[in-house]
């Protein structure tokens, strides 16, 4: 059992799925301080605002110390129910960051990838009638147009003409 327990965790995949979490988070850190220290300061000083993380709506106040609070951190410690939309505007513009900037390094990677095969001579031309994609008439999955097996239903197709 430990040696398949071994063989399981020195997976290529498993390995590369541990690093792509490791380097995710700390791309995440890296996000969130470019909006909250780089992108929000420059915006809370157009709009008025010195920092989002501090607008809040109160929802219901404290028992013990009435409103006025200074920041959502100050109206919770005091036992007051806080909607931080300020908070939540930070974290959607950090994964916006996040998602503009994984489209942008996959579509570097693809970009490169493809270079590679062209240099090395594996690139097949394609002609410009061809689809890239067909419809297996079996079970109606999207396969590539070269495909003469349905990876799906596994029927055999026919030859696709050249």
């Amino acid at each position: 059992m430990i040696n398949e327990f071994k063989k399981f965790i020195l997976r290529g995949n498993l390995v590369d799925l541990a690093i792509g979490f490791t380097v995710g988070a700390a791309f995440s850190t890296v996000a969130k301080s470019l909006v909250n220290d780089i992108i929000m300061p420059p915006i809370g000083v157009l709009l008025g605002q010195s920092d989002f993380s501090n607008l809040f709506i109160l929802l219901k106040a404290s028992e013990t110390v009435p409103p006025p609070y200074t920041s959502p951190a100050a109206a919770q410690q005091v036992g007051a129910v806080t909607l931080n939309y300020g908070a939540f505007i930070n974290n959607a513009l950090s994964l916006l960051v996040v998602a503009v900037a994984m489209f942008v390094l996959i579509k570097i990677m693809n970009n490169l990838e493809e270079g590679l095969t062209v240099i090395k001579g594996k690139k097949e031309t394609k002609k410009k009638d061809q689809p890239s994609n067909k419809k297996c008439p079996f079970c109606y999955s999207t396969i590539d147009y070269r495909a003469t097996r349905c990876p799906e239903c596994t029927s055999k197709l026919t030859e696709p003409k050249s």
